[in-house]
């Protein structure tokens, strides 16, 4: 599972600097427009990986001193 979400995040991570230093979607490009579910659902995919990334920070607490 962990695999697989971070998988999603580095997709999303790739497809965000796209966007930002060429302005070119990856993800809405490969699909289209006829298939714009797909890409809402991979987009939403990608948002709840992030999400569930959070856990993982979980019990990783240190102490200093």
């Amino acid at each position: 599972m962990k695999q697989l979400v971070l998988a999603l995040i580095i997709i999303g991570a790739i497809n965000w600097g796209l966007i930002g230093f060429f302005r070119y979607d990856l993800i809405s490009n490969i699909f289209g427009t006829n298939l714009e579910i797909i890409s809402r659902i991979i987009f939403g995919l990608v948002g709840l990986s992030g999400l569930y990334a959070i856990t993982f920070f979980k019990g990783q607490r240190t102490t200093h001193g």
